[in-house]
């Protein structure tokens, strides 16, 4: 009966377009006419090597629809379905007339594209001439498709090398790696900070500084630069790490000698609800917890992360510091330091899927914090080896910070395949305030008798920052082996501090301000940058050039200080031209050689540019910025080699060169002791120069293999050598100029990461990581951190060697209905010994030794839970068109 019925109404529509039409022509391939809207496609897809079904695909086809305005035909997206558990999907209600292009993607698969027909054709002279053409008709419209399979992702040379469905904790290929953080058993419960030790060619000191290649990165957020430093982000929320070490003209060109860290949150996108929750403690008595939750439905995205973390930081030192004076003299102290705090992280957001082309996303995040250190510094002086005094200093800081932001982006897909705009705009504010107090009392030698008064200073400060991003990017695949990049980029930052600084006057016993050293300082740095990039292909060869244009400005003022009202400084850079070109070839299926070449720059920071000092680490140091600092410019070349050698497994060798001109140092000079002026002695101040020049270059292997089937090895080795060529500058010693000498070492630190699989749940990670004698790091721009920073890093200057091991266990439970549990226990630095050791000295002034610990065999326990449905019943898109009954007929193509 119901072929009968469908013969029939077949019949019936095919005589009604039939009649439409002149001369007897219904619209077909090419044409404008109305189309018949019964067909159905159907198949499964399958893994091209195993057969298995493919879980989670997308499958898209697309026709031709002819445009009203533009009297032309144009693509559309006729119908997109999220295929079965078991690999199955059905497209239904389509036009029967036409070719079409089906796609398919999926995670961890190569993109499937079939061109397809019903392969319907009208006779010759129309329908009604051939009475068997109705019967055969029928039969065409139901279609089946087969099994379509589908290869896996293959060890190109940009992309990632590690391609299973399921994540492996390392994914390296030879432009990024990529560290999925959810496999990161020693991370669980802490910030950003933790998770970079254990990926490759990345340290973290014991204060949580973090370096590339002995540089500092830029910091990204979903792929757009941020103001939240890394101790600011909880691990928990984390979906992945990629560090891109010379990236191409798309990308912003700031970061100047050091990569790119662009660090991926959670976002799940599966059509249903999941979400989980965590809590836990550590040894120190500290807190952690936190949550998240995500759902799909229809047109709907949604999510939500939040967190609350206690932090303890305690760390321990010696300095010993031998100054040129006339008479010389030598200072030895010791310092204990304990930093208490918290800060609660949320962000959530929405996806809005317009149509099949169309997506608009919002999305927000609120973090605030607050946190007290004291620290006790006792310093024992000498002067031509007798012992002259004794200083005890005593400080207590409390400090808050807040952080707002948003972003809005859309995106369009074109009916192309890959073709896509996007538009981006983020907005980032931060607020700090400290009140800090530091109190240095002189006592006789072997006394408890003060030499003199004590020296009572507070400062008070508050801070802003407003950092304003709007970007645009545009891609178009020429063809299958060609594609065009292009885009534009305006940022926007505002900062401003707020500095007063008082002193205890013990005559009145009130705290006088300091005009002289107090400030008022704000300034605005404006980015406007376009690029273009152009990839393709000749047989084996791949290549991508790009070009960005960057011009610059900065404005600061200074507000009401020793009674002017204000004054300004202001430099424009010139437009700046950044390119940036790679070379890939394919020696075989799969082994691959690349060369690539980009030029960076590198703007100083707010801290490095405001020229008003420091007291903090008073009288040991004061801090103090340049207003007149340059940007350093940074000339890239790498040289890769990359293997998959065997399943899951990567070799990958990288030879990399780096020349940085106007290269930012920091650089110690003595001077006047502004906070106390009454007395003789001078002390010294820390800043910032341009130094002549800096090279580094290096070679770097790292390796990721499956030992056996319950052991996995990581291991990172990192060979280089840093140069600063600092002859440009003069150290004054009190008797004449010294030029300071160039500075070299040949360096290297390693890193091994093991990850066991134990059966019944259990799974352990052990890693370690050792560097040896190392420069101290040529620049330091930002890049997040821990809340202290003791170390004088000059131009001349090296770290000693230190080593350390992590490790954590972990159980796993799997219960029905989606849910999920785990309990993880992990220490830090288990045998004590990560000690960060170094020797600094300026030419003609002083030398200085260091010797600090901080957050030694720190014990963590937590336990994490998580649900969630997974249910493509509540897929609930709304039909392209709407539903045809047996007679009904639309335009082909329906709506886009």
């Amino acid at each position: 009966m119901r072929k009968i019925t469908l013969t029939l109404s077949f019949t019936i529509i095919v005589v009604i377009a039939y009649s439409q039409f002149p001369a007897g022509r219904p619209g077909g391939e090419g044409m404008g006419g109305q189309n018949i809207n019964i067909g159905h496609f159907y198949g499964k897809l399958v893994d091209a090597k195993t057969n298995k079904p493919i879980v989670d695909a997308t499958v898209q086809l697309i026709g031709n629809k002819f445009d009203t305005v533009t009297k032309k035909m144009k693509e559309v997206i006729l119908a997109t379905v999220l295929a079965k558990p078991n690999g199955d999907f059905s497209l239904e209600n389509l036009p029967v007339f036409g070719t079409f292009k089906l796609s398919a993607t999926a995670i961890g698969y190569k993109a499937l594209s079939q061109n397809l027909s019903f392969g319907i054709k009208f006779p010759a002279g129309g329908a009604t001439q051939d009475p068997n053409f109705m019967q055969q008709m029928l039969g065409m419209v139901d279609k089946d498709l087969g099994n379509l399979k589908m290869e896996s992702e293959s060890n190109d040379l940009g992309n990632v090398t590690v391609s299973a469905p399921i994540k492996q904790q390392f994914e390296l290929g030879i432009d990024r790696k990529i560290f999925n953080v959810d496999k990161n058993l020693e991370s669980t419960g802490q910030t950003a900070t933790e998770v970079m030790k254990n990926i490759p060619s990345i340290n973290v000191d014991i204060d949580g500084n973090v370096t590339l290649r002995n540089a500092t990165p830029t910091i990204f957020i979903d792929d757009r630069p941020t103001t939240l430093t890394l101790d600011q982000i909880p691990a928990d929320i984390i979906d992945k790490i990629e560090i891109i070490t010379n990236p191409s003209a798309k990308y912003d060109a700031s970061g100047g000698n050091a990569g790119i860290i662009n660090i991926i949150l959670k976002k799940n996108k599966k059509i249903g609800y999941n979400g989980g929750f965590r809590t836990g403690a550590d040894s120190y008595g500290k807190f952690n917890g936190g949550g998240d939750f995500n759902v799909r439905q229809g047109k709907i995205n949604a999510f939500v992360n939040f967190s609350y973390n206690q932090r303890k930081f305690k760390s321990n030192g010696t300095t010993d510091q031998n100054n040129f004076f006339n008479p010389p003299s030598n200072v030895y102290s010791t310092q204990d330091a304990v930093n208490n705090g918290e800060f609660k992280f949320i962000r959530g957001g929405f996806d809005y899927l317009a149509d099949n082309r169309n997506t608009i996303t919002i999305a927000g995040n609120y973090v605030k914090g607050q946190f007290n250190s004291n620290t006790t510094l006792n310093s024992d002086s000498t002067i031509s080896s007798i012992y002259a005094a004794n200083n005890q200093g005593i400080s207590n800081a409390d400090r808050s910070f807040e952080n707002k932001g948003a972003q809005l982006g859309y995106k369009h897909n074109f009916a192309k395949n890959g073709e896509n705009l996007t538009a981006d705009l983020n907005y980032n504010a931060s607020t700090n305030y400290s009140n800090s107090n530091n109190n240095i009392y002189t006592y006789f030698p072997n006394t408890s008798t003060q030499k003199q008064p004590p020296l009572l200073q507070q400062t008070l400060t508050d801070g802003s920052q407003k950092y304003y991003t709007i970007q645009s990017d545009y891609e178009n695949p020429i063809s299958d082996s060609k594609k065009f990049e292009a885009g534009v980029r305006a940022a926007i930052r505002d900062f401003g501090n707020n500095s007063t600084q008082l002193k205890y006057n013990n005559n009145t016993g009130n705290y006088d301000k300091l005009p002289g050293i107090s400030n008022n300082y704000k300034f605005n740095d404006q980015v406007y940058a376009a690029y273009v990039n152009y990839k393709g292909k000749i047989n084996k060869l791949g290549y991508q050039i790009g070009l960005r244009a960057e011009s610059s400005s900065y404005t600061g003022t200074l507000l009401n200080v020793n009674g002017a009202d204000s004054s300004n400084f202001s430099v424009k850079y010139p437009v700046s031209l950044f390119p940036s070109a790679f070379l890939t070839y394919k020696l075989t299926d799969k082994q691959d050689v690349q060369i690539n070449y980009s030029r960076r720059v590198n703007r100083p920071n707010f801290f490095q540019l405001i020229p008003f000092p420091n007291y903090s680490n008073y009288p040991v140091s004061v801090s103090v910025g340049n207003p007149v600092l340059n940007p350093e410019f940074t000339n890239s070349m790498e040289l890769s080699y990359n293997n998959a050698y065997k399943p899951k497994a990567n070799f990958l060798a990288t030879a990399y060169f780096k020349y940085t001109t106007n290269l930012i140092t920091q650089y110690i000079y003595r001077g006047k002791d502004q906070l106390n002026p009454n007395t003789s002695d001078s002390i010294y101040y820390s800043t910032y120069i341009n130094a002549n020049s800096g090279i580094s270059y290096g070679l770097e292997l790292t390796n990721n293999m499956p030992v056996t089937k319950w052991w996995d090895l990581l291991l990172n080795l990192n060979l280089f050598n840093s140069k600063i060529n600092a002859n440009n500058i003069n150290a004054n010693n009190g008797n004449g100029e010294v030029a300071l000498a160039t500075n070299s070492i040949l360096s290297y630190f390693a890193k091994i990461n093991n990850n066991f699989k134990l059966g019944k749940g259990y799974s352990l990670q052990i890693s370690g990581n050792y560097q040896s004698k190392t420069v101290l790091p040529q620049s330091n721009n930002g890049g997040g951190g821990g809340p202290f920073n003791q170390v004088q890093t000059t131009a001349q200057g090296y770290l000693l060697p230190r080593w350390s091991m992590d490790a954590a266990i972990r159980k796993d439970w799997t219960w029905k209905k989606g849910q999920s549990g785990s309990l993880t226990l992990g220490m830090n630095d288990i045998f004590r010994t990560n000690y960060q050791e170094s020797f600094s000295e300026q030419t003609g002034l002083f030398n200085q030794d260091n010797r600090r610990i901080s957050n030694p065999q720190i014990l963590r326990l937590t336990f994490s839970y998580r649900f969630g449905k997974f249910d493509a019943s509540l897929f609930k898109r709304k039909n392209l068109k709407s539903t045809p009954d047996t007679g009904s007929m639309d335009m082909m193509g329906g709506g886009n």
